[in-house]
């Protein structure tokens, strides 16, 4: 093979090895803590923590946060056991529990769509474990060690807090070799050592980043060996073992020539991805780009890591739709040196089971700061409608003053993007049948 075609290569592998490599990184990032720590959003191993609020503009572990459900979050590994997961009863609220595998596919979802006000217990295990599930636990497989717990519980603000609040501690982890049939017995470690070459003053994404290809590639080498690799990789893994890449291989026999390969991919992969991304946005429809097919990537490498990048923790379309907006109706990006309305007809707002949201992301994906700490508004903030029952969304970075405040979704001073989540989308809007409404620049 050409130089070119080796490059060509080894960015492919970058993206190839993506999601994995963010998820060694993350888990690293939000696990460094002795014991529980709510407040920081970030726990030991096979422990949750706790989002006591929604997110507001200092959260950045990970992008394209969300501010219409609470948190709870775990990163597990399951090389040593199976975890049992104990969930409360929830009522009538919305609630989901997607469990990710490591290459970032949704591997197993729990939640009112499926299970009603209550589910569980579960058995979560991992690929190497071979035994059967207890008595009154249904087993749900992974295919990594490594997987990650984003339960989501939707919630109408800070009144409705205590009540999820309630749901979260109510929701827990137990090691199987621990587990009794009451989640109560069992307390979390709270003296976990901490790994001393752990990162947690930079934010994952631009730990990834800044790796070297050597750094990158053997990272992606070792997290394969617990995290193995679909069969359906083994065409394009065929391929990337001429640049050492494979579980468990080393980078230490490569060449000073095919060491500077892999870093030239590394060095373009961010790049990739962003033209990706661009390319993907530009093939919209009245400045929305309904991205599909989430959460369950098969062999379209590439998509899987612009979700990564872009949305990582994205769920099952069925779970959730979010249409991506970069541009108003007339293809202009948008800027908050402009203002803009969206605008839904009587009867035309987004078609959900569950509910809906619009939601402000600044130019690097996430909060903005806003005077109201505002940064979703949907069908549970109070918007006001219009006397023929229309509803008008004002997004803009300058108050519109107090008989439209209601309406506002502020925007920042520069570059931003919107996402529409549809949370239990109903079947007009998972065909297509129904899109949304452009922004429209108002001045």
């Amino acid at each position: 093979m050409t130089d070119e075609s080796m490059e060509k290569l080894a960015t492919e592998a970058w993206l190839y090895g993506y999601p994995l490599v963010t998820a060694a990184v993350t888990k690293s990032n939000m696990t460094a803590v002795p014991a529980r720590d709510d407040s920081r959003r970030k726990a030991p191993v096979n422990q949750f923590c706790y989002m006591r609020t929604t997110p507001d503009a200092s959260f950045t572990e990970v992008v394209s946060p969300n501010a219409d459900t609470l948190y709870s979050s775990a990163w597990l590994d399951l090389s040593d056991q199976p975890l049992v997961l104990a969930l409360p009863e929830f009522g009538d609220r919305f609630w989901m529990v997607p469990i990710l595998d490591a290459w970032s596919n949704v591997c197993a979802v729990v939640g009112q769509r499926d299970n009603g006000p209550s589910a569980g217990p579960f058995l979560i295990a991992g690929p190497s474990w071979t035994g059967a599930a207890p008595a009154g636990l249904t087993l749900l497989k992974s295919p990594t060690a490594v997987n990650w717990i984003i339960a989501r519980y939707a919630t109408s603000g800070p009144s409705d807090f205590p009540a999820v609040n309630r749901l979260q501690d109510d929701t827990r982890l137990i090691p199987l070799s621990e587990w009794t049939g009451d989640p109560d017995d069992y307390s979390p470690p709270a003296d976990v050592p901490v790994p001393a070459d752990a990162v947690t003053t930079t934010a994952p994404v631009d730990q990834v980043h800044a790796l070297s290809g050597r750094e990158y590639f053997t990272l992606l080498n070792q997290m394969m060996v617990d995290n193995p690799p679909d069969p359906a990789d083994a065409p394009f893994l065929g391929s990337a073992a001429k640049l050492g890449i494979a579980p468990g291989a080393s980078l230490d026999d490569l060449s000073p020539d095919e060491l500077a390969t892999l870093d030239a991919g590394a060095q373009r992969g961010p790049e990739v991805l962003r033209d990706l991304l661009a390319r993907t946005e530009s093939a919209n429809s009245g400045g929305w780009t309904v991205h599909r097919g989430l959460g369950d990537y098969g062999t379209d490498y590439a998509k899987r890591a612009v979700i990564t990048r872009f949305g990582y923790g994205a769920n099952l379309d069925a779970d959730a739709l979010y249409p991506h907006a970069t541009t108003d109706a007339d293809g202009r990006l948008l800027d908050g040196a402009h203002t803009y309305m969206l605008h839904f007809d009587a009867g035309d707002t987004p078609p959900v089971d569950g509910f809906w949201s619009l939601t402000m992301m600044n130019e690097h994906q996430l909060f903005a700061d806003n005077p109201l700490d505002r940064y979703a508004i949907g069908d549970r903030s109070g918007m006001r409608t219009n006397p023929d029952g229309s509803l008008d969304i004002h997004v803009q970075h300058d108050n519109p003053g107090p008989d439209r405040e209601s309406n506002w979704l502020p925007a920042p001073a520069g570059s931003f993007n919107v996402f529409l989540r549809l949370y239990w989308p109903q079947q007009p809007a998972l065909t297509g049948d129904w899109t949304p409404p452009p922004l429209q620049r108002t001045s």
